[in-house]
């Protein structure tokens, strides 16, 4: 799995530091397709399939890399190949002046694989993977519920993921 970063935001955010932040262009998106879809492809592939140069790749992914577009390479893990069997998509809603600290907090649970802010129905968004739903009822009712703030847990359990 790749990420990539907003580039209006990181335009934004590199204006107001004073740096001039180049835009992607087609290119630049050709070839972060061919990274989404597989990290592991050598920048010689990737030439070979956009008919340019190794070092013109390369040089690409570096400038990429520099300006924030591609934040780190991962890897993507089927969570019940390593025995946890519980996806859970789980809001939370806390006490707005706490929104940050209880953010902070929920990203410190290993269990926890990520935790984003947002509008909408809940305050915060987390996807949260467990052995089974047994384990996630302790996690919510032992870790969770109880940090200072949070006022309301929604978790939903996810059956099938059929896209990312």
């Amino acid at each position: 799995m790749l990420f990539v970063q907003n580039s209006a935001k990181t335009a934004q955010k590199g204006a107001k530091m004073g740096k001039k932040i180049a835009e992607t262009d087609e290119l630049d998106h050709k070839i972060l397709k061919f990274l989404q879809e597989d990290g592991r492809l050598t920048f010689t592939e990737i030439a070979q399939k956009l008919r340019l140069s190794e070092s013109t790749i390369r040089k690409r992914v570096q400038s990429l890399q520099e300006r924030g577009v591609i934040k780190k390479f991962t890897v993507e893990v089927d969570p019940a190949k390593i025995g946890l069997n519980t996806v859970a998509i789980v809001g939370i809603d806390v006490d707005p002046p706490k929104l940050l600290e209880v953010s902070q907090k929920l990203c410190e649970f290993k269990e926890i694989r990520s935790v984003a802010t947002s509008t909408g129905d809940h305050m915060i968004m987390t996807e949260i993977w467990t052995k089974d739903g047994k384990e996630l009822t302790k996690l919510i009712s032992e870790k969770i519920g109880p940090i200072e703030g949070v006022k309301k847990i929604c978790p939903a359990i996810i059956l099938e993921k059929l896209k990312g």
